[in-house]
């Protein structure tokens, strides 16, 4: 049942998949991949995947099937949005985001676009902050028209955040080449000028803007260095050096394509030189002492969405490692070696993501933009056990699944008529379960957790988002220590009284006291999910109603 707001709110003119590889026919980005010029991104092989995964969230949106995850109520303009593009209004957006990111990354291993609501919800609250610090409003005007205007036309945003830092024991404006980081080199009457380098922007090459924010705290004498404005990707200026998307250049396999052929990600190092940007563009520019507000808020968003974008991965994991099993001719209820693996396998997705459900509950409303914030202590737990648990996933899909992964002939040798029979009758080891469908398992999991992507999905997943040093810190600087040591105090019968300047209580919270979490009665919760997921068509795309 639609609540009053949403009966009386307006739905944008979503994309299809279709629409969105035709609007990047529209963009002429300037982007290498391996050493040469690209022509057309939409059409391009080498980035064809990540193309295929941003168009499947736009297909996605569409269909009636997910749109209660997968689509959102802006209630101030009263219009209806594709959740990645969505400012969060309560906790039972949080839970909905954190549903809807992961059953994308079940179909596409990682959805990408889930960076924009992360930045956009950082930004919104960023702007805000300061606003009510300077006593001003042209920060949250800005901020507010340009996510309209990227809500309304259903755009993708390319988050160009990380910098190419050059001496990392130098602050910005300290390092030999000021290039390193993006920074303002001219100011006028009609907007900034900025140069400089961003390192890793996912999906950039495929985007339609790219949004570019300051990725760290800054000084006074880094004020240059803190600026956060908006650009189209083919903005005169922009030179992207991209990593190829997925596996797209090996030979084509008979049969069906694997995982990382139909979907991947590409990475892009984003060079500005002498970027023009005009003022309605610009949320920020020399602000410092407000820099850490985005850096903050947008680090515990995009760690809430990393949680269910790996528990889609573990998920695909979890069906693989099945399926090996019997393929190999053994059921894990009646075999406890791998019975065991496969339940640490499951403990180990649905725990992290346990800890996306907690932060999503505990959420708190930033008293700046009335926006709801993950609890951050719960979220950098939910990252930080999967960053480092990846290696674990990957070694108990292994353990389940045997040797044959990496052992098996390439796949040219299943249509050689001088060893495929032989291959089809040695290789078969459940007799219910044909050869062809045993490989073709096999093949799902190395390239899953054995090949170059398996690789990078774990180097990902251990560093995107920051690395676990900063989790770690974030969560000792969150966690009410403070309240466990006065509660062993108590017990003691001390009689210590809380003390400002005590380095182990100085971290305090209130106790939470509800079972519903920090959330306001009355406000949205998370909408029952679809009762099943409905087959795709061969192109593995939802099919439309």
């Amino acid at each position: 049942m639609n609540t009053p707001t949403e009966a009386l709110s307006v739905r944008v003119d979503l994309m299809s998949g279709d629409a969105y590889r035709e609007s990047l026919r529209g963009y002429k980005p300037k982007v290498f991949v391996d050493g040469r010029e690209v022509a057309s991104v939409a059409d391009e092989p080498a980035l064809r995947p990540g193309v295929n995964a941003l168009a499947f969230t736009y297909d996605f949106a569409l269909n009636p099937e997910w749109a209660p995850i997968a689509l959102a109520t802006q209630s101030e303009r009263s219009r209806v949005v594709n959740r990645m593009l969505h400012v969060n209004e309560s906790s039972g957006d949080l839970l909905n985001k954190l549903e809807a990111v992961r059953v994308l990354c079940q179909e596409t291993g990682c959805a990408q676009r889930y960076l924009a609501h992360d930045a956009l919800n950082g930004l919104a609250q960023a702007t805000a902050h300061i606003d009510d610090a300077r006593g001003s409003t042209e920060h949250r005007a800005r901020f507010k028209a340009y996510l309209a205007d990227v809500q309304d036309r259903d755009l993708s945003l390319g988050i160009a955040m990380t910098d190419a830092k050059g001496d990392r024991s130098k602050k910005p404006h300290e390092q030999a080449n000021p290039d390193t980081y993006v920074h303002v080199v001219e100011r006028s009457a009609k907007g900034i000028v900025i140069s400089g380098t961003k390192a890793i922007v996912t999906g950039g090459p495929y985007m339609h803007e790219l949004l570019v924010m300051p990725s760290r705290n800054m000084t006074q004498r880094d004020a240059d260095f803190a600026v956060c404005c908006a650009l189209p990707v083919d903005a005169k200026g922009i030179t992207l050096v991209s990593r190829p998307a997925g596996r797209p250049g090996e030979k084509l396999e008979h049969g069906d394509a694997l995982f990382s052929r139909k979907y991947g990600q590409a990475t892009a190092v984003v060079i500005f030189d002498k970027v023009f940007v005009p003022w309605e563009r610009v949320f920020y520019e020399g602000e410092w002492e407000h820099s850490h507000v985005l850096t903050y808020s947008y680090a515990t968003h995009h760690r809430h969405s990393c949680i269910a974008a790996r528990a889609g991965f573990g998920d695909l994991l979890i069906g693989a490692a099945a399926l090996m099993c019997e393929a190999n001719g053994f059921d894990p209820g009646k075999k406890s070696n791998l019975r065991e693996p496969m339940v640490e396998l499951i403990k180990i997705t649905e725990g992290f993501y346990a800890c996306g459900v907690a932060a999503s509950v505990y959420a708190t409303q930033d008293k700046h933009s009335d926006s709801f914030m993950p609890e951050p202590v719960f979220a950098n737990i939910g990252k930080l056990l999967l960053a480092t648990q990846i290696y674990d996933m990957h070694r108990l899909a292994h353990e389940v699944s045997g040797g044959l992964i990496v052992a098996l002939p390439g796949p040219d040798e299943d249509h050689n008529p001088a060893t495929a029979a032989t291959l089809a009758e040695v290789l078969r080891a459940n007799p219910d379960v044909p050869y062809d469908k045993r490989i073709e398992v096999a093949r799902f999991m190395e390239d899953l957790t054995a090949s170059y992507q398996g690789g990078w999905y774990s180097l990902i997943s251990l560093h995107g988002g920051g690395s676990p040093a900063a989790m770690k810190q974030e969560i000792w600087r969150n966690y009410p220590v403070g309240n466990k040591v006065e509660l062993v105090e108590r017990l003691l019968e001390r009689g210590v009284l809380h003390q400002e300047d005590r380095a182990i209580t100085r971290s305090r919270q209130p106790g939470r006291c509800c079972d519903t979490g920090c959330t306001t009665p009355g406000q949205p919760v998370m909408v029952p999910l679809p009762v099943g997921r409905k087959a795709t068509d061969g192109s593995g795309e939802i099919p439309k109603h």
